[in-house]
């Protein structure tokens, strides 16, 4: 595994920056593979995705938004797996503030999606 941190002059040890390259994470949400990939950045302890690793018939875009003074304006997508549908379980940041640029054109997940090596 390698890792790479870069922490912003202006952020505290909450806000550091890792990339991550393992042989593959996955996020998974009741036994489906929702993404995979050997490159993610994590930032605050989330795993962020290549969007292009994401299983894009599984997402649902939402008009729900979030705001983080650093990262900025979050949008969510809900995923649906079968029957069941899992509401703003992904986020991501379409225009990312300057502190948050590794994260462009990357997701992450909670509620209750699980993210292993």
């Amino acid at each position: 595994m390698e890792t790479i941190y870069g922490i912003r002059a202006d952020a505290g040890l909450d806000n550091v920056v890792a990339r991550e390259e393992y042989s593959d994470m996955k996020a998974l949400w009741h036994g489906t593979v929702i993404a995979e990939s050997p490159d993610t950045v994590i930032v605050e302890g989330n795993h962020y995705f290549p969007l292009a690793s994401v299983n894009a018939a599984l997402l649902e875009p939402t008009t729900h938004t979030s705001v983080c003074p650093w990262k900025g304006t979050a949008n969510y997508y809900s995923l649906k797996v079968g029957d069941d549908r899992n509401e703003n379980a992904v986020w991501y940041y379409a225009e990312p503030k300057e502190a948050a640029r590794q994260i462009k054109g990357r997701v992450a997940f909670w509620k209750g999606v699980s993210v292993v090596p």
